[in-house]
């Protein structure tokens, strides 16, 4: 595995400190293309799922981006509780970057809408190797999408838990001065 960085920058939104462990069952769908930049995204995001005691997420690898929504849709139609997908699309010469993202965006939107099963969105559309790598969560990179990813597909899954249980008002789960009462929403 690939070197990854504990002293990255936060990204600019919201920062959540989650208490573990949590019994949540997440799965994490990687493409291949990009892979050094792909790895450190898996990187943090491993290290998120760790922090609240998920230790050894299935990880599935596909080829591409575009293969990615159809193997979130199947973790989610095996009981899942989250998602994390993960990926890189660099701008080209070719409309081919728009039909991916769009594909990609829309499939697993789709899917996380239909079912009521987040999905952290770890998929970097970018124009520039440098633009991945510096999102990657790798040494020297600014900012650490994968682990982003991950938190989100957490706050999301234990806030549909909380109101499917009905306690909207139970934020109990978050800590620390970053915390946000997600019953406002």
């Amino acid at each position: 595995m690939v070197e990854h960085h504990a002293d990255i920058r936060p990204s600019d939104g919201p920062l959540f400190r989650l208490e573990g462990p949590l019994d949540l069952k997440v799965g994490i769908v990687a493409s291949q293309w990009h892979r050094t930049v792909v790895d450190g995204l898996l990187g943090g995001t491993l290290r998120a799922l760790r922090e609240v005691g998920i230790d050894d997420p299935p990880v599935v690898r596909v080829p591409g981006t575009f293969e990615i929504p159809a193997v979130a849709a199947a973790f989610v139609n095996s009981g899942y509780d989250a998602v994390v997908a993960l990926g890189v699309v660099i701008q080209g010469e070719t409309p081919h970057f728009g039909y991916v993202c769009d594909a990609v965006t829309m499939g697993l939107t789709r899917i996380s809408v239909q079912t009521g099963v987040p999905i952290g969105f770890g998929v970097l559309p970018c124009t520039t190797r440098e633009q991945a790598y510096q999102r990657s969560g790798l040494s020297g990179a600014e900012w650490d999408k994968g682990y982003d990813a991950a938190q989100a597909a957490l706050v999301g899954a234990l806030a549909i838990r909380r109101i499917r249980s009905g306690n909207i008002a139970d934020d109990s789960f978050l800590v620390g001065a970053a915390t946000s009462n997600l019953a406002e929403l």
